[in-house]
């Protein structure tokens, strides 16, 4: 990591507390129903008509639900490292909400370091360097079995 200020890579998704960070969801007032990214015209839940939301942190915790790997680099507007590097990715159940959120796994850690119900934590870690600022997204890392 350089010395450069961090930036979010994507705007709005998450917090940018290194030590706490979370997604940001929403969800319905109605029915309770999560999302991510936030949802703010209707509820896509068929039995709620709602069109109303509260803005939410989500859990930073969850378990594996699936994982794979990542061999080749993504198209553009994807920015990702020169020479590329393939990466793990974890599809996790996030702890109170129960859903599914997809990303990429911490750099360093490979699918043989993954097991489907591993529990893993939300983290910030550095995708990309532009010349104003280390652009920062969220990744999930394994916490210790």
């Amino acid at each position: 990591m350089s010395n450069k200020p961090q930036a979010p890579a994507v705007e709005g998704w998450y917090t940018m507390d290194n030590q706490q960070p979370h997604l940001i969801g929403s969800c319905c007032k109605d029915c309770g129903t999560y999302y991510f990214p936030k949802q703010s015209n209707y509820c896509k839940n068929p039995n709620c008509d709602s069109s109303e939301f509260d803005e939410v942190e989500l859990s930073r915790t969850g378990k594996i639900w699936s994982y794979t790997n990542n061999c080749y680099q993504p198209p553009e507007p994807y920015v990702s490292a020169d020479p590329f590097e393939p990466y793990a990715i974890a599809a996790v159940e996030l702890e109170k909400e129960k859903m599914i959120v997809l990303g990429q796994v911490v750099k360093g850690t490979t699918v043989e370091d993954l097991k489907v119900g591993d529990e893993v934590e939300m983290v910030l870690e550095t995708l990309f360097e532009d010349d104003q600022s280390d652009k920062v997204v969220w990744k999930w890392k394994p916490l210790a079995r």
